[in-house]
């Protein structure tokens, strides 16, 4: 133990001969170790912003919407095909173990009105109170969601974003307050948290919500009909008493629309007949698309993570069960979940971060030469030192480890400086650019270790070099 400390004090000793020389020596293992320092914590910053964007469009989503129908050679597009029901996502969240929870959606586009102000947000969505935690938007700004008695009644209540918000009351708080959307007047029940733009650019905070029976019935204007009600009122009548289940029958429903649209009165909806009815061999051979009491999408959060892929499976299975798909058939829904995203987006900003660590570790490579060569300098400058040391008993392994001890300490030095100057710049890069930055502690013992590996690996060959020099040689040298 003795001699390991007098080993190192003589190292010290060496060393600070020349402390510019060793300066210089340090500054590539210090320009290196702080690279590696930096980016680490700049890639897992980056990591976790990623995360907390994608969290914050919903953690272990998975959307269902209508797929495309083809009609005489002619494609609908997404979602032309109204397939998708509210009892569709009533039977997944009763009968799909993976899934926490589910909301069914209708959208919406229209001019909001308060005072002498208005807006057209960017998107008006129709669901149920389960889309706020869905979304992570359970914690509210201001106010109350609306509740599940507001989405059976179709009541004029809505959700504001923080970009309608600020742009129609100015500052003032909107809670209580009516706004006017299609000539309905909707009372603000609640404001959101903001959430910034998502990854493609659009202002999530430009959002209201509303129950979805009241976007689709009052805001939307649309009948629900089917193949049933453009018969007479004979067997519309007969449909709707005959209606046992608990559920609407076609008349019924299209005489609670005709209830909530407000214009009804000024504006009749009855028309005459233009056209003959269709047979039942027409209707077979031709059939048309009908509208019902459909919706545009149902979102869905899975239990967890690990749950996301059975998630899909099971709602996969439930949805062709009740939509009597055979096998063979396409289904005539789409499912879509953030998990590809995510793991795309992770993938890539592993691959950045691997490719600057890459970068760093060829700057520590050049500052291990560096290491090498003023060794190497060292031992030429010092071989009368080495031959006297030799002549009074000194062995080559000690020769051997004093030179290899100079070398670990002229890296040691650099990687604890490297250490400082990273994490110095990575706290410049939060304050100045207001980048995310995460610190490390595995790379920093990561460093440390890599600066005895740098020490041993090129101040080996120069510390044998000096052990292998003649005593006799060594005292001639000039």
């Amino acid at each position: 133990m003795h001699s390991i400390f007098r080993t190192i004090r003589t190292a010290f000793r060496a060393l600070r001969r020349n402390v510019m020389r060793s300066a210089l020596t340090c500054l590539g293992i210090i320009i290196g170790i702080a690279a590696v320092i930096a980016m680490v914590e700049i890639g897992r910053g980056s990591s976790y912003a990623l995360q907390q964007t994608i969290e914050g469009m919903g953690a272990n989503v998975v959307q269902v919407d209508p797929a495309d129908v083809m009609k005489a050679g002619v494609s609908s597009g997404a979602g032309g095909r109204p397939t998708l029901t509210p009892s569709d996502a009533e039977a997944i969240e009763r009968e799909c173990g993976a899934v926490q929870w589910v909301a069914p959606s209708v959208d919406c586009h229209a001019q909001m009105v308060y005072g002498g102000r208005n807006w057209s947000p960017w998107r008006i969505l129709g669901t149920t109170p389960q889309y706020l935690p869905i979304r992570k938007w359970a914690d509210l700004a201001d106010g109350a969601p609306f509740t599940d008695e507001d989405v059976r009644r179709a009541a004029a209540v809505c959700i504001l974003g923080q970009t309608p918000a600020r742009e129609l009351f100015q500052g003032e708080s909107p809670i209580g307050k009516e706004v006017r959307i299609k000539n309905v007047r909707m009372r603000v029940v609640g404001v959101l948290t903001s959430k910034g733009a998502n990854m493609i650019g659009f202002d999530q905070d430009d959002f209201v919500a509303a129950p979805w029976t009241t976007v689709k019935f009052r805001l939307s204007n649309l009948r629900v009909t089917n193949q049933q009600t453009t018969s007479s009122s004979g067997s519309s009548s007969g449909s709707s008493s005959s209606s046992s289940s608990g559920s609407a029958s076609p008349g019924s429903l299209s005489a609670m629309t005709q209830q909530m649209n407000s214009l009804n009165q000024i504006y009749p909806t009855q028309q005459v007949q233009l056209y003959p009815q269709q047979s039942d061999l027409q209707a077979a051979d031709y059939p048309q698309m009908v509208r019902f009491a459909d919706i545009d999408d149902i979102w869905i959060s899975a239990a967890s993570h690990d749950h996301v892929d059975k998630a899909m499976t099971q709602i996969r299975a439930l949805l062709r069960e009740r939509h009597k798909l055979q096998p063979g058939e396409p289904d005539d829904f789409r499912i879509r979940d953030t998990t590809e995203i995510s793991n795309a987006l992770a993938k890539t900003t592993t691959l950045m971060t691997t490719l600057l660590l890459c970068v760093a570790m060829i700057s520590l490579g050049v500052g291990g030469v560096g290491i090498m060569n003023i060794m190497l300098v060292s031992v030429t400058e010092r071989t009368k030192e080495i031959g006297l040391r030799m002549a009074v008993g000194a062995r080559a392994r000690d020769i051997l480890r004093q030179f290899l001890t100079e070398a670990v300490m002229l890296c040691l030095i650099g990687g604890l400086a490297g250490i400082a100057v990273g994490r110095g710049a990575s706290m410049l890069v939060t304050w100045l650019l207001n980048w995310r930055t995460m610190p490390s502690p595995a790379a920093i013992i990561a460093a440390v270790g890599v600066s005895v590996v740098l020490g041993v690996s090129f101040g080996y060959y120069p510390a044998w070099r000096a052990s292998r020099l003649d005593p006799i040689e060594a005292l001639r040298y000039e």
